[in-house]
């Protein structure tokens, strides 16, 4: 009996991992899919490509956030022919890890401000601290240009709090997320 109930576990715990890795890889296409569909309007380019970010650690943890960030960056600097900066990598990573965190552990009992905390703490620190710094450091861009990403990723961060927002009023879509966790 205890031998078929530790199959049982390993099995499921194979499951939910082979899940979760399909639901990551699908993150991280669909990332690097959104980025080719940007707005560019001279040197800023708003862009929805850290919308999955978002949902990979809303959705799989602030592990696996991280990993996503990571992934889609290094992969998309490889299609894009771009070399990739690390800092910006780890601006990445940060905006698929910090939502994880804020999402799992904060404002339980406020679904909508714990959601507009996870998307705007991502964006504050990835990308306009993180990858500002690593835009100055990279390419010498000017801080008072760089000022300019604020009001951008508070459009951004609008726009993709209120989807995550829709997603998260849909029944269907929690309980796929729920199933996804056990």
């Amino acid at each position: 009996m205890q031998i078929s109930d530790q199959k049982n576990k390993t099995q499921k715990g194979g499951v939910r991992g082979l899940k979760t890795l399909i639901a990551a890889a699908l993150l991280i296409a669909l990332s690097m899919t959104l980025k080719r569909f940007s707005i560019t309007a001279g040197p800023f380019r708003f862009s929805l490509e850290n919308l999955p970010l978002l949902l990979s650690g809303i959705m799989l943890g602030p592990a696996v956030g991280f990993v996503c960030g990571v992934a889609a960056d290094i992969l998309g600097c490889f299609i894009s022919g771009f070399t990739i900066i690390p800092i910006i990598t780890l601006g990445a990573a940060v905006i698929g890890c910090v939502p994880g965190i804020v999402y799992g552990r904060c404002l339980k009992n406020r679904p909508t401000l714990r959601i507009v905390a996870a998307v705007g703490l991502a964006h504050l620190i990835g990308s306009v601290i993180i990858k500002s710094i690593g835009l100055h450091l990279a390419y010498g861009s000017p801080w008072t240009m760089l000022a300019l990403r604020v009001p951008l990723y508070i459009i951004t961060g609008a726009v993709e709090a209120y989807i995550i927002y829709l997603l998260m009023k849909n029944k269907a879509f929690v309980r796929r997320i729920e199933d996804m966790r056990k």
